[in-house]
């Protein structure tokens, strides 16, 4: 089954979601076949779109992960 996520993470200025977003980057480029991910930071935003085909369990895996990875990304900064 073909699906997409988007999850808009916002912050206090634009310097901070240009960090997060850099930190998030070395982990789209890794992932398993049929996975498409792209961070983006724009203005205090940061936007992460996944697209993916497969099983539902799977996307709520990634999701879970890349939440997690920019928990971590927020408490180094």
């Amino acid at each position: 089954m073909k699906m997409r996520a988007k999850i808009v993470c916002a912050y206090e200025s634009d310097s901070t979601s240009r960090a997060i977003a850099a930190a998030l980057r070395p982990d789209n480029l890794q992932v398993p076949k049929g996975i498409q991910i792209t961070t983006v930071a724009r203005g205090k935003q940061v936007i992460t779109r996944v697209e993916m085909d497969g099983r539902i369990e799977t996307l709520l895996a990634t999701l879970e992960d890349l939440l997690s990875c920019t928990s971590t990304a927020e408490s180094v900064l």
